[in-house]
């Protein structure tokens, strides 16, 4: 069983990230790590309610070992008396039930030695598995660190590109602007009383020649 298990979950839990993350389709590593994540975190709950389960087998083995060993050692005592009082089919009754007793208890005993071995080996790799994934938390906080900081300096890049070089253009294109409106303000006006002024010149010289 654990060995079933823990194929998958090494097929899981270390896959390459790099190669994953590289694929051309993958827009968004941070993304795609997060899905990863959650998948690997879906495995690891799966693995521990099997070790539950374990547990409890390894429990209900000990209950049937103890039950069966109690049964036998009860007949192997019943089998003695009935030996003792001469009482021979009430002694080949018991001695038989004794070895049936007996076998179930050695039966229930290996089982229960074998579940106790498998449950530390998944213990053992379910600890592993979780400092993997712990790890892998961590390294994606620093890599959501990372990637906000580069973020951070790209907006700051563009700003202080289009500083340096775009605005100083537009200040230019505006003042020009200006100064074209200054002069079609200016040049209305110098028209719209140029009458007046050859009008006002006329007099003031018909004025000196009488």
């Amino acid at each position: 069983m654990s060995t079933n298990i823990f194929t998958r979950i090494k097929d899981s839990i270390s896959a390459d990230l790099h190669t994953m993350m590289d694929k051309k389709e993958q827009k968004n590593p941070i993304a795609a790590l997060n899905q990863y994540l959650r998948q690997s975190e879906q495995e690891k709950e799966k693995v521990r309610k099997l070790i539950d389960r374990q547990y409890k087998l390894k429990e209900e083995f000990s209950r049937e070992y103890l039950k069966a060993q109690e049964l036998a050692d009860k007949r192997l005592k019943q089998s003695a008396i009935a030996e003792k009082a001469e009482e021979q089919a009430m002694h080949e009754f018991a001695l038989k039930e004794y070895e049936e007793y007996q076998a179930r208890a050695e039966r229930m005993k290996a089982s229960r030695e074998e579940a106790i071995e498998q449950l530390d080996t998944l213990e053992q790799k379910y600890e592993d598995m979780k400092h993997r994934l712990k790890d892998m938390h961590l390294r994606r906080m620093e890599l959501m660190g990372r990637e906000n900081i580069a973020k951070a300096n790209h907006q700051i890049n563009r700003v202080v590109e289009d500083t340096s070089e775009k605005p100083f253009s537009k200040f230019d294109e505006m003042e020009q602007y200006i100064e074209n409106l200054e002069y079609k303000v200016n040049s209305s006006y110098y028209r719209s009383t140029f009458d007046s002024k050859i009008a006002a010149l006329e007099k003031e010289l018909n004025e000196k020649a009488n």
